[in-house]
């Protein structure tokens, strides 16, 4: 017994316990954050699509998106590695930083459709309460006025107008229905919008008057947004520029003298100045996009 305890042998199956428990617990709990992420991701992913009204299961986003991932990391693998076999170690700095915007570029996409939607629906709105407080100068109910608007084949106004008067026929309230199209568009336009019928619902309120009054509000808005947007385009160019600039400079000194930015690659210094020059570019770049970005 005195000589199994004096023999490497306990020492090295208690580091052999030890370390599986380690790596168990380790595998536990990266299992229960990519589960977590995975159930947000969808969730995430699911409200995007029903934003932009496309008929996609969500799970499809994500297995686009680690696609996306895996083959921006292998291609960069490979152009790193042919001709030069110390490549690899640059191969996995770029790869990586490559891999990570891929997986997040189909959800980028879809935040971009949104904001166009959005947009879009903004501008419209302007013309679908002038047609709206037209039709009940006419004598027409709110419903049968919405149903003008929904009726115009005008993408995506009408289209929302119609999940709205469906909703509607469904014996949803209007108020109700209105609070649900505002939750799912979001738009601070129509969000005044709704407050002003179901104001004037309940107080019995001029609702022509209020409407043509937002109308000129929204036609305001839009003015003063256009105007901002064409002011600060030059500095979202400039934020694009300086993120962009320093990693092509470093690969275009790579290409043509491996031998100075060598050490960047081959390095833990260099690989943790890599990591911080990175941050502070990212870090950059969201400042300078906070600045030039103007709520009106």
């Amino acid at each position: 017994m005195s000589e199994f305890l004096n023999s490497p042998i306990l020492p090295s199956l208690l580091a052999l316990v030890s370390v599986s428990m380690a790596a168990y617990v380790i595998l536990d709990f990266a299992g229960y954050v990519s589960s977590r992420y995975r159930a947000r991701f969808l969730e995430e992913a699911t409200l995007e699509l029903d934003d932009v009204l496309i008929q996609m299961p969500a799970g499809r986003i994500l297995d686009l998106s680690l696609g996306l991932s895996a083959l921006a990391f292998l291609l960069t693998m490979l152009v790193t590695s042919i001709g030069n076999p110390g490549g690899w170690r640059a191969g996995l700095v770029v790869g990586g930083a490559l891999a990570v915007g891929a997986f997040l570029l189909p959800r980028k996409v879809l935040k971009i459709l949104r904001k166009r939607r959005l947009q879009k629906f903004n501008l419209q709105l302007e013309d679908a309460l002038g047609s709206i407080s037209s039709a009940l100068k006419a004598g027409f109910s709110i419903n049968q006025a919405l149903e003008e608007v929904a009726s115009e084949n005008r993408h995506p106004i009408s289209v929302e107008f119609r999940l709205l008067l469906q909703e509607i026929q469904l014996g949803v309230p209007l108020e109700q229905a209105l609070e649900n199209m505002n939750r799912r568009l979001g738009s601070d336009d129509f969000e005044l919008v709704t407050t002003a019928i179901i104001t004037a619902r309940q107080t019995g309120g001029e609702l022509t008057t209020t409407l043509e009054r937002l109308a000129a509000l929204i036609r305001e808005r839009v003015r003063i947004n256009g105007k901002l947007s064409s002011m600060t385009a030059m500095g979202r160019m400039q934020a694009g520029v300086i993120a962009l600039m320093p990693p092509l400079l470093l690969l275009g000194m790579y290409k043509v003298t491996p031998e100075v930015t060598s050490a960047a690659f081959h390095t833990t210094l260099g690989y943790l100045m890599l990591a911080t020059a990175a941050v502070l570019i990212g870090v950059g770049y969201l400042i300078i996009r906070k600045i030039t970005t103007i709520d009106v």
